[in-house]
């Protein structure tokens, strides 16, 4: 028996099995629902070897850094600022309650009370005290403080904002997952406050992990309302509660059982996967809304339901499984993405699709047979003559006649809809930034604006400076050594006993070596006989050459290199500031020579920059300096405050340091790479779009090649793409056309366009050609196609373009982006179908070649 018939006859002969086998999966995969395991982390697009993320990771680990929550404050009310004692008593109060929070890393939290003054104590000599110990009383003592910040490069604007207006927190935290929950006790924390200065929380942290925290808030209330809205317009369409259950259950239960596998698997819930129930349910409920619609056109009350289900499913079942089959290749070519999480929601959106056409093939005629016939008799008669005097019957006769009448115009007027479209699609820029997940009006978006406006930028980039060596230090130290020696006339006897020192003062840390090493030389340079001195002392002298040598970002003009990259940055309008080590070694050395603003200048040699940085040493956070420099002084980082986040203006910065590189070569040995989480930002999302491109053309490919196989003809698998190809061109010329950035959720919408886009053909096609053969006539064939198949297309489309209407109320832009753009494909689609295509078939020659196929592949399923 055919795999159809074994199918539909099991249904229609054993409706209690399926609904037994369906309940038993709903509720093994609900029992998998709990165990649930929630990542909003958008740096975990990224593969964990993905040399990028794993660069990224090395320097967290290397520098001691920590992702951050930026807290503001803001007063615009006083004369001073937030330079006043009230303000600051707060802010001092605040900093204090976030130190003690779990979570925190309060010796790496950045306020007003936590860093230090540096001033001259006297000649040679430098003081360090807190900024502010205690909340100042005065305005005059507040005034100072401002004067001590002002003079700090390292603190102004970074701290407190140029125009002093506002004020900063910048609370590390030990991981980002816990940003959401510290972001709502620092809120609490502020209400205890009672002050009337304003205050913002931003920082790509605390963003990515609100979105995720309001993702799953919105998931829960967007997919129920979608579900109801397609609820009430199938009633509108088929007046049968009864009847439209049955898509519903097909629904719900693609979905339960789809997110139990994934949680069942051991898979973690992403921000992709979490937008699983909203893609599936369209796909899921447009087989069963065809399978209604023409049921319920020859259904009539009183008759035996069991032969009206099987003719309908009869002729339906081979579209419904190549639109399924389609639309499953579309998701499962996500799987070529390099983006892991993007791979598991594709493959669970395909396998989902498969279930939904399996569960419509069995529960929809297992669920209409189970009705009684007193239930069916309350169906109102969708005969196609009555449909036919309806407004829908009406649009539809008067599209088909409008598609033959008026054919060569049509496809004038969609080519230059088309050309229109390729323009627009060349406008499309990729941009991506998580705070614009949020509606302008969030909280988190008002914040971002407002702290950036005030301070350098609340987004972190670090541009990494490492020193790459030829050769093995410590083997290159030997070398040197043996080389020297051997042009003295005592190196005979001095050989063996340095070549002992070396192998005692083994070590594989360089600096470890070369300060044994130089401890037994120096040694021997006493011990050893009076005519050797000389000659130890020249071995020793090269050693500590080669110590300074080593600790390659003390040397003056590496560190002035670095300083006027720096600078240069600076002028860009996307980069707020840099911090780096020179600015602090100019800091500090300042202070050490004078205090005047001639001395803000780098030592000379390396000893004075080592002296300066052994100055510093003796503050309050001498750690602060291995976030700019690491203990070996062999790698060095900019810490670069942005004030955008978006992809664009990262990537902008990005080309400006490889323009300035190449005008200004880096020093001999030096290297250096990107870090930060904006930086990752653009990493995955390049990794995205490509992925996605490259997935999408393969899909579009393997759909060509199933239309061919389907329809056994290359000119009717040609047709059937073009609904498709057009669909496809006018959603992103419209994006590139309205200036909408090229983001996540539209990448992913690709494959969403491509699975429904194709759906309206396949079936418009499949029935053409069926009704073609049987009148043999065009314009007979387009007046039967627009009674029953083109109502079924057009309700299709209505039901789910409205049906997800509630996702544009949502306050989360990627949901209000798949509501907007899933109803304009499903309208799009549905136009070029109905409009288009049988206006090209018109223009076609001839149609008896065109539909010559003698055997249909549904009849061999």
């Amino acid at each position: 028996m055919k795999l159809r018939d074994a199918l539909l006859t099991f249904s229609v002969d054993r409706p209690k099995w399926v609904f037994s086998l369906l309940l038993l999966l709903c509720i093994l995969a609900g029992l998998q629902i709990p165990s649930i395991k929630v990542d909003t982390d958008p740096e975990n697009m990224l593969p964990h070897d993905q040399p990028d993320r794993v660069f990224h990771d090395q320097v967290k680990e290397r520098f001691a850094l920590h992702d951050m929550i930026v807290v503001g404050m803001v007063n615009r009310d006083s004369d001073q600022g937030i330079y006043n004692p009230q303000s600051l008593s707060a802010l001092q109060r605040l900093s204090e309650e976030i130190s003690r929070m779990d979570g925190v890393i309060p010796k790496d939290q950045m306020a007003l009370d936590r860093v230090d003054n540096i001033t001259q104590e006297g000649p040679g000599t430098i003081r360090f005290e807190w900024m502010m110990k205690e909340a100042p009383s005065t305005l005059e003592q507040s005034a100072e403080i401002r004067q001590a910040v002002e003079r700090l490069p390292l603190l102004d604007n970074t701290l407190v904002s140029g125009d002093g207006r506002a004020a900063g927190i910048y609370v590390p935290i030990e991981s980002k997952s816990v940003s959401y929950k510290l972001s709502q006790q620092i809120e609490s924390a502020i209400a205890a406050l009672n002050v009337k200065d304003e205050f913002h929380i931003a920082g790509l942290p605390v963003s990515e992990d609100t979105f995720g925290v309001e993702m799953f808030v919105q998931m829960a209330i967007s997919a129920p309302l979608a579900g109801l809205m397609i609820f009430i317009l199938m009633w509108v369409f088929f007046r049968s509660f009864l009847l439209i259950t049955a898509p519903m259950l097909v629904a719900m239960a693609s979905v339960i059982i789809t997110m139990g596998l994934l949680i069942g698997q051991g898979y973690t819930v992403h921000i992709m996967s979490s937008m699983i129930p909203i893609f599936l349910m369209p796909i899921a409920v447009v087989d069963s809304v065809h399978i209604l619609s023409e049921f319920a056109d020859r259904y009539k009350p009183g008759e035996d339901a069991k032969p009206a289900v099987l003719e309908v499913l009869g002729h339906l079942f081979t579209p419904m499984l190549y639109t399924s089959l389609t639309s499953a290749v579309g998701f499962a070519s996500l799987a070529f993405t390099p983006i892991p999480p993007v791979q598991i929601f594709g493959l669970h959106v395909a396998f989902g699709i498969m279930l939904a056409f399996l569960l419509t093939v069995t529960l929809i005629p297992a669920y209409i047979i189970s009705l009684s016939p007193k239930r069916m008799a309350q169906l109102k008669d969708h005969n196609i003559q009555e449909d036919d005097s309806s407004r829908l019957g009406r649009l539809m006769s008067f599209m088909g006649r409008l598609s033959m009448m008026k054919a060569r115009l049509l496809v004038v007027g969609f080519s230059v809809l088309t050309a229109l479209s390729v323009w627009g699609v060349s406008q499309i820029q990729i941009n991506d930034n998580p705070v614009r997940w949020f509606k302008s009006d969030h909280r988190l978006r008002v914040a971002d604006r407002v702290l950036n406006a005030h301070f350098s930028g609340t987004y972190d980039a670090y541009l990494v400076f490492d020193r790459t060596e030829a050769q093995d230090p410590i083997a290159h130290l030997n070398s040197e050594l043996v080389a020297a020696l051997n042009k003295e006339p005592l190196s005979v006897d001095i050989k063996p006993a340095l070549q002992a020192m070396m192998e005692s003062a083994r070590a594989e840390d360089f600096d470890q070596y070369a300060s044994m090493l130089a401890s037994q030389i120096d040694e021997a340079s006493f011990t050893r006989p009076a005519q050797e001195e000389s000659v130890w002392l020249d071995l020793l002298g090269r050693v500590e050459a080669a110590q300074i040598d080593a600790k390659y970002f003390l040397k003056p003009d590496v560190l002035e290199y670095l300083d006027k990259l720096a600078a240069d940055l600076e002028t860009q309008p996307d980069v707020g500031k840099v911090n780096s080590l020179p600015v602090l070694v100019k800091t500090v050395y300042r202070e050490l020579t004078g205090g005047g603003d001639d001395q803000y200048r780098l030592p000379d040699s390396a000893r004075g920059v080592a002296q300066t940085i052994l100055s510093y040493q003796s503050s309050h956070r001498p750690d602060d300096l291995w976030h700019f420099v690491t203990p070996d002084y062999r790698s060095t980082l900019l810490w670069l405050q942005l004030k955008s986040g978006d992809n664009q203006d990262m990537t902008a910065v990005m080309e400006h340091v490889k323009a300035y590189v190449e005008a200004h070569p880096l020093p001999q040995g030096l290297s250096v790479n990107w870090a930060g989480l904006t930086y990752i930002n653009v990493v995955w999302q390049e990794q995205m779009v490509n992925g996605m491109l490259k997935s999408l053309m393969s899909a579009f490919v393997m759909v060509l090649v199933m239309m061919v196989v389907l329809f056994r003809s290359l000119s009717i698998g040609l047709l059937a793409m073009l609904p498709l190809s057009v669909t496809i061109l006018f959603i992103y010329g419209l994006i590139g056309f309205v200036g909408k950035d090229y983001d996540m959720p539209i990448a992913v919408l690709s494959a969403l366009t491509l699975g429904l886009s194709v759906d309206f053909a396949i079936h418009y096609l499949e029935r053409a050609r069926a009704i073609y053969r049987q009148t043999g006539n065009w314009a007979g064939a387009i007046a039967d196609i627009y009674k029953g198949p083109s109502r079924a297309i057009s309700r299709n489309a209505i039901v789910i373009a409205i049906g997800f209407t509630p996702l544009l109320l949502a306050p989360l832009v990627p949901y209000i982006t798949v509501g907007f753009f899933l109803a304009s494909i499903m309208a799009v689609s549905a136009l070029v179908t109905l409009l288009l295509l049988p206006a090209v078939i018109t223009l076609i020659g001839n149609k008896d070649k065109l539909f010559q196929t003698q055997v249909s592949v549904k009849e061999e399923v």
